[in-house]
Parts: C-alpha cells; sequence; structure tokens
C-alpha cells in the first residue's frame, strides 16, 4: 500500500520514564528534529497505521481547563501564538507525567509530537513508542540484536484535528483505546471528553456496513446474509446490554475475510467508535425497508424482495405487494 505523505510542520521526541507501579519522570528535547527522510518516513507510517487501527476513541476537549489543560495549551500555540511549540511539548510532557503517575500499569517509552499537515486537515499527533529488540546480520555475516523502535505494536496514541476544533466539529480528538487502564489514562493526558452517543454510532455502525456491501458489490442474497448476521448479532448485544466490538463484529459478521470489514469500519472517515451499547432501534435498516409519503407508510423485510412477496418495478416506479393479509384485504374492499 501507498504510504501517505503528510507535510511535518514541527517534531519533537521526549522520553517518559516509567515503569509498571512504578513513579513517572520525563527526559526533554529542547529543540525540534530536523525533518529528514529517516523523520518523514516514520511519521508516514505512524499515521498509516494509526488510521488503520480500528476501535479508535473519539471526542472534544472537556471544558474544565483547570484539571484538563490540553485545550488551553492547544491554544495558547495555534490561536493566540503565546506558546512556541517547544513550549506547548514540554507543557504536555508535564501534564502526560502527572497523567501517567496516577495510572500504575503506565509504562513509559519515547513520546513523538508532531504537528502535521495531510492537504485537509492540521493536526497534533502524539505518540508513544517503545523499543524491541530483533536480529540483524553484520557484514561479517555474524547475528547480533538490533534494536528498534517498535512500530508494529504502539498501543498508546491520539490526535487532535485542529481544523476541526476551529472550525467548531462535534469531534476532532481521537485516540487508540487499547488496554482499558492505558486508553484511560492517555484520554485523560488529552482531555478527550468521549461520550458516546449509543443511537448515533449505531447509525454509523450500520452506514459502515452498507458501504462495505457496496464495495465488495455482493450479490443480494449474500447482502441480505450479511445484514441478517449483523443485526441477530448486534441485537444480541442491545438486548444483553453489552458493548461492540469492531474486531469482534468483522469476525462474527464476515468471517471469511474479517479483515475487509474491520478495515472499513475503522476508517477515519466513519469515525466510528468502539465500546457502545448497539441501539436496537437503529438496527432495524439491515433487515427491513420502512418509508413514509403524505398518504401512506409501508415497513417490509428486504428479504420480501428475493421471495417475490415484494416486487418494485423500476420502469413504473411502483412496488406491488402480494400475500396481504385478511383483514387488509376486507378494509380495502370496503372502500
Amino acid at each position: 500500500m501507498t504510504l501517505l505523505q503528510h507535510t511535518i510542520t514541527d517534531l519533537i521526541v521526549h522520553k517518559l520514564n516509567k515503569d509498571p507501579h512504578g513513579p513517572a519522570s520525563v527526559a526533554l528535547r529542547h529543540a525540534t528534529v530536523p525533518v529528514t527522510e529517516s523523520v518523514q518516513r516514520l511519521v508516514d507510517h505512524l499515521c498509516q497505521h494509526y488510521a488503520e487501527r480500528p476501535g479508535k476513541g473519539y471526542g472534544r476537549f472537556e471544558d474544565d481547563e483547570d484539571n484538563f489543560p490540553m485545550a488551553r495549551f492547544v491554544r495558547q500555540h495555534v490561536v493566540e501564538h503565546s506558546l512556541d511549540f517547544v513550549g506547548l511539548s514540554h507543557l504536555m510532557m508535564q501534564h502526560l507525567q502527572v497523567r501517567a503517575d496516577q495510572e500504575q500499569l503506565a509504562s513509559g517509552g519515547y513520546v513523538l509530537i508532531a504537528r502535521i499537515n495531510n492537504s485537509i486537515s492540521d493536526c497534533l499527533l502524539v505518540v508513544l513508542i517503545t523499543e524491541a529488540v530483533g536480529s540483524a546480520i553484520t557484514d561479517g555475516l555474524e547475528i547480533v540484536d538490533n534494536i528498534h523502535l517498535d512500530l508494529a505494536n504502539v498501543r498508546v496514541a491520539g490526535r487532535v484535528d485542529m481544523t476541526a476544533w476551529l472550525r467548531g466539529a462535534e469531534r476532532y480528538i481521537s485516540f487508540l483505546k487499547g488496554r482499558g487502564d492505558v486508553a484511560q489514562y492517555f484520554k485523560l493526558f488529552l482531555g478527550c471528553n468521549d461520550v458516546v452517543i449509543a443511537l448515533k454510532e449505531t447509525q454509523k455502525l450500520v452506514l459502515g456496513l452498507n458501504q462495505f456491501a457496496d464495495a465488495q458489490k455482493l450479490e443480494p442474497t449474500v447482502r441480505d446474509q450479511l445484514m441478517e448476521r449483523a443485526h441477530g448479532y448486534l441485537d444480541e448485544l442491545g438486548e444483553q446490554s453489552e458493548p461492540v466490538s469492531l474486531d469482534v463484529i468483522a469476525q462474527q459478521v464476515w468471517p471469511d475475510a474479517p479483515e475487509r470489514l474491520r478495515d472499513t469500519l475503522g476508517g477515519e472517515a466513519l469515525e466510528l467508535a468502539s465500546g457502545f451499547v448497539p441501539d436496537r432501534r437503529a438496527i432495524k435498516p439491515l433487515v427491513r425497508f420502512k418509508a413514509n409519503a403524505p398518504k401512506w407508510k409501508i415497513e417490509f423485510d428486504r428479504s420480501s424482495l428475493r421471495s417475490g412477496a415484494v416486487i418494485y418495478d423500476k420502469k413504473t416506479d411502483t412496488l406491488v405487494l402480494y400475500d396481504i393479509p385478511e383483514q387488509l384485504r376486507r378494509a380495502l374492499l370496503e372502500e
């Protein structure tokens, strides 16, 4: 896959020192990192990895800037221009240290903070990266340990879409949900209020399933089966008040190639959160058509179009209903 290149306005790397159940401290860099080919390649990979990760949380800044100061920091840098990028990153690290101290299971690593532009949005990206030990072969054909950044296992990251924030969008912060405790402390660091409205998220999930069916060009019967599986699974979750996992939905609904469905549902354009309880009212369109006009209302199962109980004539733009109930037949004859 071709990586989308992002314009890096500023970038800096600091270090968060923290062992699980231990205190946190920070080691700060005092100048931005020059944008080299290596830096550009790293940022492009991180952005691609972040975009492809399902199960992100979405929200907006908390109103309480005393306890959640990230909004104030960003405003001072972007709007008031009273804080340069290095100063912004130092204040962020001080607050990250406080939040990491509050979470016993948090662990340290290198904290990359970058202001990037992808021609659509001006964003602030924050990623905590750890190191991993791999293997390398020397010029003498010997095998040695090779310490490198573990980009494949980034678990703590977030992004503030400052363009959306400035225009007053409803949600402009996203973060990797990952393991619950870690996600919680990083969400607090970002000052993100991620109150999820189940109805809206369920409607977006239904939209994502339809987009997937369209993109895959599914035959009508296969599409119906997909929607029926999704409806059955989501209805069960809603009845039991169980939260949604995008990974599990993909596995349950499209088991032959779950990664395809996961990519669609986890796409950034959809901004579909994970962890909400499905609203059972909002999943009805998966298996039923419902419409109304000033003088009539109609609702029927999608499967009726396959069975012949309902026929839609495209040429005349008419619906024909078969096997109508006796009560309705008698009422119509009385007219």
